[in-house]
């Protein structure tokens, strides 16, 4: 044969099957243009030294990763309807004398052009709106922009070395296929799993169980540490369970409505029910990959859009005040009234040579233990351990809730002022083991209780306001964890407002003579063996460079997932089309309308299209509760806010997907009527 006759053959294949390619080829160009803009981000020198851009580079390192990978997985999951309709083309030349080795040269020029005309296009169109998608990140992150244009020639090679390796395993896996198939099974690859299945009850009843176990585990986690952990854990068992129940419980759908008479003997209802009985379990698997894509959409947008017009709020809880101090005390006898003055006095000073007036001010001593609560009792544990009954308590001098709360309060031999935050709690006491217990004299309103828990605090917490802390406290500090250390740790809160600019603020806290500078000076007296300064405006880069590349990458990884899911539904259309053309031919030879095969597909589509959006919308609804756990942590405290997000990302994915549902019922409608019959 001629050098040039396999090329010529793999070009005729690829244009006689032009409704299939077409949409293969620009889903590799759309993925090889997303990493390599992705990829441009992470190395990008105008991103790296905008506000926040090193945390910025990092998120766009990461999400070339998840591109990379996740261009393979999709690209094997696309290249397989290629290769399902091209099976019987190949059966064919193999029984006309072609060999197995010539069809695999056939396929090696196909896989070649294929991967030339995506890299080539796929590349181009990045460099293209790289700069655009820069522009785009830095207006993000509320940095100055640089029209400057730049291609990184590391990023072309990274982005066409991966695609490189993916289409070459392409290529293997499709030789493989054709390698130890007969030419019979070649030719009868479309008819093939026309046998209809039967629901295996055993594994819908394990996808049942999967799916409540994830489900438990999402409205039951208790705090945002565990939900960090768990839901990687709920994932896994998400997307077990959705694959069971998509195949299994697909089948016992059709099998329902087969056993419905006055539904299943209607024109526009019996060849629809028929054809999908006999392909459910494949039809199932594509439901249920379109069903996690969704859900993926849904999640990671709602939640990294949360978190970036969420941002100011977050940082104002992260922060209370413009500056904000801790220093942490050495044990239960620095919560006497002399304990801080010295510090108190130092930094106070620091304020009058910067000529600054604080306002605002949050002033308070404070011992915290972390206990598991049980009904009254309070099991004492030795730092963070992660339970669904962990609780932090919080002892306040009441000289110093007096103080900030305007009240002259006075409070018995162990009396307390309880303030719940985070859980609810109704005992009229509390007993910490053997150590002592504590009579809740009153508890507090929240709207006028003058402290709140730190931010960074992820669990419930109890504050309780002492009035002799060292007599209530002494038993507490007498107690020991495994390596001897005291259990409780003592801090004093110092933060209040300035009204300086942001440059002034941290100026204030960083420079020379500063109040960083003051606190060192003064941590090392003997009173004080720790502190933490911080400055609500020296943090605001790292807190908008963070959610705005989170959001921005949630927003490009939610345009590919969307863009996979409607290549899966158009192609999942196309062959189901092709497979359908003949029994639509048979029904309009006996009497079948156009009208009635338009209904026949509406009634098909409608049967089961919408079953991974509903099923999605359930997987949102029991994630909620985990996924804005999982936010606290970033410090997003505002439920109303993501609530409305993730209604809207719904509604607005809702209708992409009804969209996507009218183009591809014309694509099907299309293949199986007269007008565009192959």
């Amino acid at each position: 044969m001629k050098l040039e006759f396999f090329p010529k053959l793999a070009m005729d294949g690829i244009r006689k099957n032009k409704r299939l390619y077409t949409p293969y080829i620009l889903a590799c160009i759309g993925m090889v243009a997303m990493l390599y803009i992705i990829t441009f981000l992470s190395q990008s020198p105008l991103v790296e030294s905008a506000r926040g851009g090193t945390t910025a580079c990092m998120a766009m390192g990461f999400g070339s990763w998840v591109i990379a990978v996740f261009s393979c997985i999709f690209l094997f999951y696309t290249n397989a309807f290629l290769i399902r309709r091209r099976k019987k083309e190949f059966g064919l030349y193999n029984i006309l004398g072609m060999e197995k080795r010539h069809i695999g040269v056939i396929l090696f020029w196909e896989t070649l052009i294929t991967a030339l005309i995506a890299l080539a296009a796929g590349l181009a169109l990045g460099v293209l709106l790289s700069k655009l998608v820069e522009l785009a990140l830095l207006k993000l992150l509320q940095s100055g922009v640089t029209f400057a244009f730049s291609v990184s020639v590391p990023a072309l090679a990274r982005t066409a070395v991966v695609f490189a390796v993916i289409f070459a395993l392409l290529f293997l896996n499709a030789l493989r296929q054709v390698r130890f198939s007969s030419a019979i099974a070649l030719l009868r690859s479309e008819s093939a799993g026309e046998k209809p299945p039967k629901a295996n009850w055993l594994l819908g009843v394990l996808g049942i169980l999967l799916l409540g176990a994830a489900y438990y585990v999402a409205v039951t986690v208790a705090d945002p540490v565990s939900a960090l952990f768990w839901f990687f854990i709920a994932v896994i068992l998400v997307i077990f369970a959705t694959f069971l129940l998509m195949i299994c419980g697909s089948v016992v759908l059709c099998r329902a409505l087969q056993k419905n008479r006055r539904y299943y003997y209607r024109a526009d209802h019996f060849v629809s029910v028929s054809s999908m009985t006999y392909r459910m379990k494949r039809n199932g698997a594509g439901l249920a990959s379109i069903c996690i894509l969704a859900t993926m959409v849904l999640v990671m947008l709602s939640s990294t859009a949360s978190l970036f017009f969420g941002a100011d709020d977050a940082l104002k809880t992260r922060y209370p005040r413009e500056e904000n101090v801790t220093v942490w005390l050495d044990g239960a006898e620095q919560l006497t009234d002399e304990s801080v003055p010295a510090v108190r006095k130092a930094l106070e000073a620091t304020l009058q040579e910067h000529t600054v007036t604080p306002q605002n001010i949050i002033d308070y001593r404070c011992t915290r233990v972390y206990g598991n609560l049980l009904g009254e009792d309070a099991q004492l544990v030795a730092g963070y351990v992660a339970s669904s009954s962990l609780c932090g308590f919080e002892f306040i001098p009441l000289s110093d809730y007096n103080a900030a709360a305007g009240e002259h309060r006075v409070l018995g031999n162990g009396e307390v002022l309880l303030y719940a935050h985070g859980i609810d709690y109704c005992g009229s006491e509390i007993r910490f083991e053997d150590a002592c217990t504590l009579r809740v004299a009153e508890q507090l309103d929240g709207a006028a209780f003058p402290f709140r828990p730190l931010s960074t605090e992820t669990v419930p917490t109890i504050m309780l306001v002492v009035g002799d802390p060292q007599a209530a406290l002494a038993p507490l500090y007498a107690l020991r964890d495994e390596n001897g250390e005291e259990l409780p740790s003592t801090r004093w809160v110092y933060q209040f407002d300035t009204g300086l600019s942001e440059d002034a603020q941290i100026a204030l806290l960083d420079d020379d003579g500063g109040l960083r500078d003051t606190l060192f000076e003064n941590s090392n007296d003997g009173k004080a063996y720790g502190y933490d300064a911080q400055s609500r405006a020296s943090n605001k880069d790292d807190f908008f460079g963070t959610f705005g590349s989170l959001f921005f990458l949630g927003a490009l990884l939610s345009v590919v997932f969307t863009f996979a899911a409607v290549l899966i539904i158009y192609y999942k259309q196309v062959s189901e089309g092709y497979e359908d053309q003949a029994r639509f031919a048979i029904m309009q030879k006996v009497g079948m309308t156009r009208r009635e095969i338009r209904r026949s597909i509406d009634s098909q589509l409608l049967t089961v299209f919408f079953l991974p959006l509903g099923l999605a919308g359930v997987h949102l609804i029991f994630a909620f509760p985990m996924v804005r756990k999982v936010l606290t942590l970033f410090g997003l405290q505002n439920v109303t806010l993501f609530a409305g997000v993730t209604a809207l990302s719904f509604v607005f994915f809702a209708i992409i997907y009804a969209v996507i549902y009218r183009a591809t019922s014309s694509a099907y409608f299309a293949i199986v009527s007269d007008t565009e019959r192959e």
